[in-house]
């Protein structure tokens, strides 16, 4: 379930991202409503080894299924999986937690999201249901083709969710991740800002999966260049994918979450992503405003809404671009050294060498 833990994040490191403030957990469980959780699967050694597990994000305090609320997908690099794209494209809502696993495991993981809404929403009956369900590949420390996650992971997930603290680093769909040839996985950030004199929150969760180490940035400072050991010796992969989830309760309108997603790429750009050709880079953007919400049956025939001025819009697009840079950052602050598939390797970043790196170019902040 998704408990604090008691790992250290970036910025306990004297490192920060940005100018605008944080929320007061520095996660997307700061959006009120938003809930969080993981079953993590770590088993077994050598050919047979299971370094993997289940991430669901609910992206409200009631049911997805019985309140739609407004969504957005967008590709940066398509060499990956988010299931449901189509119908959020057409209808411009979400109506299921958001679930994240490893690649191999989607279809496992989609039957058991429609198996939870038979038990816990009575209404399904007569409804079909696209759940959405996103995917990073994490082959090299998993055994990836033996169905490791099974249904009652993904329950556990989904009904284990919670707000406060959201566990980071080697837990959930996150377990089995690399970062820059280091260690990744589970990472989240959250920024506030004032409109209309209301304080609005955007919140970031991402599973990370990707990047060469020579492009990896901190702050502008390229660590890649500086860190160039601790490369696994069997080769680390410098292409692969992450999912970002960007959650707000600011009323956005469904082309307006599109245009956070793609501000979520600027923030990827600022940690050292090129999307690299077998990267899956898949953003996913949700506003939770209860004034927004759609039900999904109603009699009236007309459903207002409130949305944002554009003419305001750029602060949103500013804390989403920090925050999903300090989520990144964040979930390899977190990841530990993990050894997993036939005896690989996938090490630390080292937070003593982070910080002098950061210290001799003025970014500390002692």
């Amino acid at each position: 379930m998704s408990v604090g833990q008691a790992k250290p994040r970036l910025r306990d490191l004297g490192i920060t991202i940005g100018t605008m403030p944080t929320g007061p957990l520095n996660a997307i469980t700061d959006v009120p409503g938003v809930r969080v959780g993981h079953a993590t699967v770590i088993q077994g050694e050598g050919a047979n080894a299971a370094r993997t597990g289940v991430t669901a994000i609910h992206p409200h305090e009631g049911s997805a299924f019985t309140s739609l609320v407004p969504a957005a997908i967008a590709i940066l690099n398509g060499a990956g999986e988010i299931t449901g794209r189509s119908q959020v494209d057409e209808f411009g809502t979400i109506e299921s937690p958001i679930l994240i696993t490893s690649t191999h495991y989607v279809g496992a993981v989609h039957r058991a999201v429609i198996d939870w809404l038979a038990v816990h929403e009575p209404g399904l009956g007569p409804w079909f249901v696209i759940p959405v369900v996103a995917e990073t590949y994490d082959g090299f420390l998993n055994d990836a083709v033996t169905q490791h996650v099974t249904r009652e992971h993904v329950f556990a997930a989904i009904d284990g969710a919670s707000g406060g603290p959201v566990a980071e680093g080697n837990v959930g769909g996150g377990t089995g991740m690399t970062l820059f040839g280091f260690k990744g996985g589970v990472g989240t950030a959250s920024r506030q800002v004032e409109l209309g004199g209301r304080r609005y929150t955007i919140g970031v969760e991402v599973q990370g999966n990707f990047g060469a180490r020579e492009n990896l940035l901190v702050d502008g400072v390229p660590v890649g260049l500086e860190i160039t050991d601790l490369l696994s010796e069997r080769g680390t992969p410098g292409e692969g994918s992450i999912i970002v989830v960007i959650g707000t309760d600011a009323p956005l309108s469904d082309r307006q979450l599109a245009r956070l997603c793609r501000r979520g790429m600027l923030g990827l750009g600022r940690v050292g992503s090129t999307a690299r050709n077998s990267s899956g880079d898949l953003l996913l953007a949700f506003s939770n405003t209860p004034q927004n919400r759609v039900p999904r049956q109603s009699d009236e025939p007309f459903i207002a809404s409130v949305r944002l001025s554009d003419d305001h819009i750029n602060e949103v697009f500013q804390a989403t671009v920090e925050a999903t840079a300090e989520a990144v950052l964040n979930a390899m602050v977190a990841a530990e050294t993990m050894v997993g598939r036939d005896g690989n390797v996938v090490h630390a970043l080292p937070h003593d060498r982070l910080r002098e790196i950061m210290r001799r170019y003025g970014r500390l902040r002692e």
